[in-house]
């Protein structure tokens, strides 16, 4: 199967979309002239079939239509307005490379495979009882594990689900762990915990590749079951990265009021017993695989690792590697490319600019300590340039969710809002792309639009960015 089936993993994913899902095939989008043109696929119709075989999702699509030719099954409803509605059948067909020209409304065409485990860790289980619908549902559906890097447990994967993903080759797979003693699993995720290990075994028996994770809660599966879990996990090769983060929990949680966030000597402890099975990884297969989260770093007051125990940053997504490549992308930009800082400096600091009075931007707590380090470089650049410095970290407090939530990706709009100066004149407001979804909302329901709208009020102007350095500078300057 070729790799094209899969997404580049620089995508993130659409948490909580506010979208409607509806179910089939439906074309969104049909480009001129392409095979899909010709043969009169329009936006609007919906693909039933490909040579026979019915559509599940953007997988199935890919893998059936693979070929120069394919035989297409059409609907397409009354509300088109055309002169004819019912089904009718095509034939596409394409030079060798070329695209079919088509884009579906979604990945997904039969909906999503929802979780039916009861994991004591659950991070959906934790949020406020007024949270939109969206944000409850807790999916567990091995496509998007596939096609988005979502985290599965493969507990609801039947054996022709097992069979599809072997034959595929739907792989990586990332897969959510935890432990591997049968009673600590069934204690963490639910009745249903065996299954996972036995289609993990039955993957791993046919050289699929996987990404696996640990959600690491004290007392229950570290210590000696963790070493339980990562002497299994070193027994099995096609495991080639392993995720460890720590449960993290909100205010509204009825089990958990504290983690690993709290207790630096717990979390130099878990450093410390993961690095035998880095070493031994280096050694054996040259690359550390086993990787933990940038909290337990942060938890446990210590630098985060250099770049190449990173292995090429295969779990980035996951919080693994984030502040190291942030601090490298920082120092590499300082060294090579420093006029940009200086111009990016001057463009938010200049009085020629409309009396602009500097900048601000926002990152979550975890993130403020490298944030102040790049400023801190940043500055020192833009002082041997001589051009004013006026550049600020504003770390967002998690108050809606409370708890140790401290991450940028869950800054909420009401905390933010709350936390801003009200007199922002002359500044610009820069805000991490990732506190909003694909449908530009934030986790407490407000709109990118309205955010931006309230930082003009109090005199700012908002850009939104995608927070590494090179982005930052770079929607700066633009700015």
């Amino acid at each position: 199967m070729s790799s094209d089936l899969a997404y580049d993993g620089k995508q993130r994913s659409d948490y909580a979309s506010t979208r409607e899902r509806a179910d089939g095939a439906w074309i969104k989008f049909v480009e001129d002239g392409s095979p899909a043109w010709e043969a009169g696929l329009e936006p609007g119709m919906r693909i039933d079939s490909v040579n026979g075989a019915r559509l599940t999702d953007i997988i199935s699509w890919r893998w059936e239509a693979s070929d120069q030719i394919a035989e297409l099954e059409v609907f397409v409803p009354e509300a088109l307005g055309l002169d004819e509605s019912g089904a009718f059948a095509c034939t596409l067909e394409r030079d060798l490379g070329q695209d079919w020209g088509v884009e579906f409304t979604d990945v997904l065409f039969d909906g999503i495979r929802t979780c039916r485990n009861a994991c004591k860790f659950c991070f959906m289980r934790m949020l406020p009882e007024d949270a939109r619908a969206s944000l409850t549902l807790r999916d567990d559906d091995f496509r998007l594990s596939f096609l988005q890097g979502n985290f599965v447990t493969l507990t609801n994967v039947d054996d022709e689900d097992l069979r599809r993903i072997i034959e595929c080759r739907m792989e990586p797979m990332n897969v959510s762990i935890h432990a591997i003693s049968p009673d600590v699993r069934r204690s963490l995720i639910g009745r249903n915990a065996d299954r996972g290990i036995e289609v993990l075994e039955r993957l791993c028996e046919a050289g699929i590749e996987v990404h696996g994770q640990i959600v690491l809660c004290a007392g229950i599966n570290d210590g000696e079951e963790l070493r339980k879990t990562l002497s299994w996990v070193e027994a099995h090769d096609n495991v080639t990265s392993l995720a460890l983060v720590p449960m993290g929990y909100t205010k509204y949680s009825k089990m958990f009021s504290e983690s690993f966030s709290e207790d630096v000597e717990a979390s130099r402890a878990v450093v410390r017993l993961i690095e035998p099975y880095q070493q031994r990884a280096r050694e054996r297969l040259g690359i550390t695989r086993f990787q933990l989260s940038d909290e337990f770093y942060v938890d446990a007051r210590l630098p985060v690792p250099p770049a190449e125990s990173y292995d090429g940053y295969p779990q980035f997504y996951d919080g693994i590697g984030m502040l190291r490549s942030f601090l490298d992308e920082g120092a590499d930009i300082a060294e090579s490319r420093p006029e940009l800082l200086a111009e990016a400096a001057l463009r938010v600091c200049s009085a020629e600019e409309g009396g602009r009075s500097g900048a601000l931007l926002v990152c979550g707590e975890a993130a403020l300590e490298v944030t102040q380090v790049f400023l801190e470089l940043w500055e020192s650049v833009a002082r041997e340039a001589g051009v004013p410095f006026a550049i600020e970290a504003q770390a967002i407090r998690n108050d809606y969710y409370g708890g140790d939530v401290n991450v940028t990706g869950l800054i909420v709009s009401c905390d933010l809002l709350a936390q801003l100066p009200q007199d922002l004149s002359g500044k610009t407001v820069l805000l991490p792309e990732v506190m909003f979804n694909f449908d530009k909302m934030t986790l407490d329901g407000d709109t990118q639009a309205h955010v931006m709208s309230e930082i003009e009020r109090r005199g700012g102007r908002g850009v939104v960015s995608v927070p590494s350095p090179a982005h930052i500078v770079e929607s700066l300057r633009q700015s």
